[in-house]
């Protein structure tokens, strides 16, 4: 593995592109040997540094749980980032595209957790059990890499191109209901662009969540009661311009949408 000055230094790059909204180069072309710990462990030195007094750890985000996009990236999981306070955008806001690089959005169903899931051998049931209620959710992902040119420990590293989450404003229990069947209507400016259901996140978004606390089990780290965990995007992300208007329609979840400004 890398040593903990190379990590430091390579999240410290990240953050700066973040910062001054210039893209990086993709670190696996500058080292080839590169692996997904290792990347895991540049994210969790770009966390720290981000944390402080009025910034926190509220969640964790889930990504590339469709079979497309996993086949794009040659890779035959998912991989999780670290969702902060500061990343919170209010259901119905607007986002200013010039605080990011190369955002897309993406519509899903968020968790809220009522117990905490410690991995390994964590199944979909125990987090449906776990579960205090589930909202509808837009994730806005964002990449610091040169023109979302990634491999998975790219993505991995830069907090797996996570930039802002919306949680819609209606809370539903999930003892019965059936995610996988969950249908979802993703519009821009009125115009559906795509549909999908539940079952296009690994089956079923709680099993998303499963492989979450199971993947962070080999970290030592435990999904804490309170936190939110976006499972994973429905359908392809959708890239925004100015003024453009998002809605995730989730049947039996509701609604929840945002705006984009300049």
């Amino acid at each position: 593995m890398l040593d903990t000055v190379k990590c430091q230094q390579l999240a410290e790059s990240l953050f700066l592109a973040e910062q001054s909204r210039l893209a990086v180069a993709p670190i696996t072309e500058e080292l080839t040997n590169f692996s997904i710990e290792d990347a895991y462990a540049v994210q969790m030195h770009g966390i720290e540094a981000r944390m402080g007094k009025t910034n926190r750890v509220v969640g964790k985000k889930i990504g590339l749980t469709s079979i497309a996009m996993q086949n794009l990236l040659g890779v035959f999981e998912p991989d999780y980032g670290h969702l902060l306070s500061d990343m919170e955008v209010v259901d119905g806001g607007t986002i200013r595209l010039k605080g990011l690089m190369q955002p897309k959005v993406e519509a899903e169903i968020a968790f809220l957790l009522k117990k905490d899931l410690v991995g390994p051998g964590v199944s979909t049931s125990d987090v449906i059990r776990a579960t205090e209620a589930v909202v509808p959710s837009l994730e806005i992902v964002d990449s610091r890499v040169r023109d979302w040119r990634i491999k998975i420990q790219d993505t991995v590293a830069d907090n797996a191109s996570s930039a802002r989450f919306v949680l819609g404003g209606r809370l539903t229990r999930v003892e019965n209901l059936d995610l996988s069947l969950i249908g979802m209507v993703f519009k821009k400016n009125g115009e559906v662009i795509s549909t999908a259901a539940g079952a296009a996140v690994l089956g079923h978004p709680a099993a998303a969540v499963a492989w979450l606390a199971n993947k962070l089990g080999e970290y030592g780290i435990t999904l804490k009661a309170g936190e939110v965990v976006l499972s994973g995007a429905f359908t392809a992300a959708v890239v925004p311009a100015s003024g453009d208007y998002f809605e995730g329609c989730f049947d039996r979840l509701g609604i929840v949408c945002v705006r984009f400004g300049e």
